[in-house]
């Protein structure tokens, strides 16, 4: 059985909340990317502190650069770097545990932080408020030409979400949302068969209304 890294207590499976000495021990992860800072002051503003942000180099497989708040410590990614940190990460996931999930959400999910449209970062433009991967439980802004931020503590969330297989369960609901779109039929798609009858309906009231007319003038 795991224990707390505080007190050194027991904790139930899937529980990361000690409740002992109410510390949250956090999901095992990679070791701690290095990091040096590449620029102190880039082009790119805070859209919280409204403060430039820093360039930083995070050391893996490839260099990757993001863009740090110093002040409350928010993230900007450039489309496709989010999804390159969780990859270089968490790896080797093959289980799928949902009450895991549903304890990270619930221990990290701050129902008192007020809902806020912030600004892009490079463009100024409002960024749209979406959910990021299937009961990941992280709302993540993203401006569609430039790129995703994150605030303080949601890159751990996500890493910790993908660590208990939310990555999986999220491919799994897009396959299962393929599966049914491909398994439904349009009402707007062609039938040969159905085509023919209704041809063959209109010919015959076609056939009807031409005997009937000769009739009434013959």
């Amino acid at each position: 059985m795991a224990r707390c890294k505080s007190c050194s207590a027991p904790l139930p499976a899937n529980i990361n909340l000690c409740s002992y000495c109410n510390v949250r021990n956090d999901v095992d992860l990679h070791s701690k990317h290095k990091y040096s800072i590449q620029t102190k002051r880039s082009a790119r503003v805070c859209p919280h502190c409204e403060t430039n942000l820093q360039s930083i180099k995070l050391d893996f497989n490839g260099p990757l650069v993001i863009e740090r708040c110093k002040t409350c410590f928010g993230l900007f990614f450039d489309l496709g770097e989010i999804e390159t940190l969780l990859e270089n990460s968490v790896s080797n996931v093959t289980d799928i545990n949902l009450s895991l999930i549903k304890n990270i959400n619930k221990d990290r999910y701050s129902s008192s932080k007020k809902v806020k449209y912030i600004k892009c970062p490079v463009c100024s433009a409002y960024m749209r408020r979406i959910n990021f991967g299937h009961k990941s439980g992280v709302i993540i802004d993203q401006c569609a030409k430039h790129g995703i931020w994150v605030d303080s503590g949601e890159i751990t969330h996500l890493m910790e979400w993908k660590k208990a297989g939310g990555e999986l369960l999220d491919e799994k609901e897009k396959s299962k949302i393929k599966q049914k779109k491909s398994s439904q039929i349009s009402v707007f798609d062609y039938d040969p068969i159905d085509n023919l009858g209704s041809k063959s309906i209109e010919s015959n009231i076609l056939e009807s209304v031409s005997s009937i007319i000769y009739k009434i003038f013959t």
